[in-house]
């Protein structure tokens, strides 16, 4: 049975150590979507605030270099890429990051908190036309590199 690895023998929280394990590169992807009506899809173009999926674009994209400060016991990572792209459906906006390194740990949460990061942003640029909106489906889609290797979710769809 596999452990958690942010526990310590005693339980309590804790950095996992990454010192003694080799570089490699790792990428990851990861989708949220954005459920909005139609008829504020609609708006989306006439937005006063600007473009909000540019802007939710580039918000994803910071948020991914700054993920080990959101998420405490995460390894302050330099990303060698960072990338969100953000399109209109007939149900809302679809959501994927991606986020890639060079380094001893996975880009998960970056690529993770890029596409929730990003979604909040559509949510904050809109919310003033419907505060139904939902944020859903926030999960990764796949990751490469590192001991575990590759995993790539099934498609649903």
């Amino acid at each position: 049975m596999k452990k958690l690895s942010h526990f310590g023998p005693a339980g309590s929280p804790r950095m996992v150590d990454v010192s003694g394990k080799p570089e490699s590169r790792r990428e990851a992807r990861a989708h949220a979507f954005v459920r909005i009506r139609p008829s504020v899809l609609k708006k989306l173009p006439r937005n006063p605030k600007g473009n909000p999926l540019e802007v939710a674009r580039i918000a994803g994209i910071a948020a991914a270099k700054k993920t080990s400060e959101l998420i405490p016991l995460c390894h302050k990572l330099f990303l060698s890429h960072a990338d969100v792209e953000v399109r209109i459906e007939t149900e809302g906006v679809r959501i994927v990051s991606t986020a890639a390194t060079t380094a001893p740990t996975g880009v998960e949460m970056e690529a993770l908190t890029a596409a929730a990061v990003a979604a909040l942003t559509v949510y904050d640029m809109t919310k003033a036309l419907d505060k139904s909106i939902e944020i859903r489906e926030l999960y990764l889609l796949e990751k490469t590199g590192g001991k575990s290797g590759t995993f790539r979710r099934e498609r649903s769809r």
